[in-house]
């Protein structure tokens, strides 16, 4: 093994597998050369950080397990929200049903804590593997006509009935990130579920990939304000478009009176 170049090993290494790594660690143990020490130090901490990882994943659909099987429920929904403070586009509910034996997906967490470039990968997995999901909209007039709260609940009502209709046996346990709704006697509300339960993560990337690209549907009916990028939110480039166009459809009105008292369209 000495024989080899620091940067053959590291790559060796680099790719080596839990098992691959114990026999090179042993290959290696009289190499004193730095860099293949770092080399090996680099993959020891890589497996370790990946082993943490696939642990804390399992640990997702673990404590779901354990929630459902408190309360007798053979299936759970988890329900989670996407949307809820920006200017323009709707707010969106996801629902997701994952079979209790379900294979843990790989990077499975809350939303927000996945890259962009693996959240729609892992949105159409989730899908594949789904028992049922749903992702329910309320429209930015719909939002203004009857305000957050409600127009929270009228999705959460819709994505749980729609869940319903779709899973062949009932749903016992409705997961919800966060507070308590209180709108559904199966309702358990866990405190940064999305971080916690698999079903609810799920639902986070779900509902997060689907409105991510109706915005970016909206930016082309809608041109000028950024949707695409700004996903609606409140950057400074989009307030500047709502002063200088005024609202288009795709606004909600009653989240712009700061910046304009009156749409243009």
């Amino acid at each position: 093994m000495n024989q080899l170049t620091v940067d053959k090993i590291a790559a060796q290494l680099q790719a080596a597998d839990e098992a691959a790594f114990a026999v090179l660690e042993r290959s290696l143990a009289a190499d004193t050369r730095k860099g293949v020490r770092r080399a090996v130090e680099a993959a020891r901490k890589r497996l370790e950080a990946a082993a943490a990882e696939a642990e804390r994943v399992r640990g997702l659909y673990a404590y779901e397990r354990s929630l459902a099987e408190e309360r007798g429920a053979a299936l759970a929904v988890g329900l989670d929200e996407v949307g809820r403070g920006p200017l323009a586009g709707p707010l969106a509910v996801g629902a997701v049903v994952l079979a209790p034996d379900a294979e843990p997906l790989d990077g499975l967490n809350d939303s927000k804590q996945v890259p962009a470039e693996r959240r729609e990968a892992l949105a159409e997995e989730i899908k594949a593997q789904a028992l049922a999901w749903t992702v329910q909209y309320m429209a930015p007039d719909q939002i203004d006509a009857v305000g957050m709260a409600a127009a929270l609940a009228q999705a959460f009502r819709r994505a749980i009935a729609a869940i319903d209709a779709q899973v062949p046996a009932p749903v016992g346990l409705v997961l919800l990130d966060g507070n308590p709704l209180r709108l559904d006697e199966r309702e358990l509300a866990v405190v940064k579920g999305d971080g916690r339960c698999a079903s609810i993560a799920a639902a986070s990337i779900v509902a997060k990939v689907e409105r991510d690209a109706l915005m970016a549907r909206l930016d082309g009916e809608h041109p000028g304000y950024g949707f695409a990028s700004n996903k609606g939110y409140a950057s400074p480039s989009h307030i500047e478009a709502i002063k200088s166009l005024g609202l288009s459809p795709a606004h909600r009105a009653t989240f712009c009176t700061a910046f304009t008292q009156a749409s243009l369209f």
